[in-house]
């Protein structure tokens, strides 16, 4: 089942995001960086568990969004849930009358099938490269640049 984060989730979903940051495949996002974005987060719970999440990142005064923390617990991949949740985030972003997603990715053919198209890292916000500063890829970032229009 997904749905809109709690603050009783930001533990499960901090535990999940570490353990694929561990990986090098996402940032790391603390404790409290969690707390303090819940709202952004939506989690899909299989039972009583969290084994997948995906946040909705604002850049207002760009009118953008962004994809963030994209989790999804190995045992529930390919199930369609991760793309369920970017869907949720789109029709977040839509009520918000944001008119661009973006997301860094090191899986642009999954982006793709959502509608999502590649373009030059240069073209995103100020504001996600100091993001970028605190990845273990930087500066020699391999993530592909994507974004969703909106209409």
């Amino acid at each position: 089942m997904i749905r809109k984060a709690t603050i009783a989730d930001a533990k499960n979903i901090h535990t999940l995001i570490q353990s694929c940051a561990k990986k090098g495949k996402i940032l790391e996002r603390s404790l409290n960086n969690i707390y303090e974005n819940i709202r952004a987060f939506w989690v899909y719970e299989d039972k009583t568990k969290i084994v997948a999440c995906c946040a909705l990142g604002i850049v207002g005064w760009q009118n953008l969004g962004e994809i963030r923390s994209l989790v999804v617990a190995p045992k529930f991949r390919h199930k369609g849930i991760g793309a369920n949740l970017v869907k949720k985030c789109i029709e977040e972003a839509k009520g918000l009358s944001i008119k661009g997603i973006f997301t860094l990715t090191f899986i642009p053919s999954f982006f793709k099938k959502l509608g999502f198209k590649t373009i030059d890292k240069k073209e995103l916000p100020h504001k996600i490269w100091s993001d970028c500063i605190n990845c273990v890829y930087f500066p020699d970032c391999e993530e592909q640049a994507m974004i969703l229009k909106i209409k």
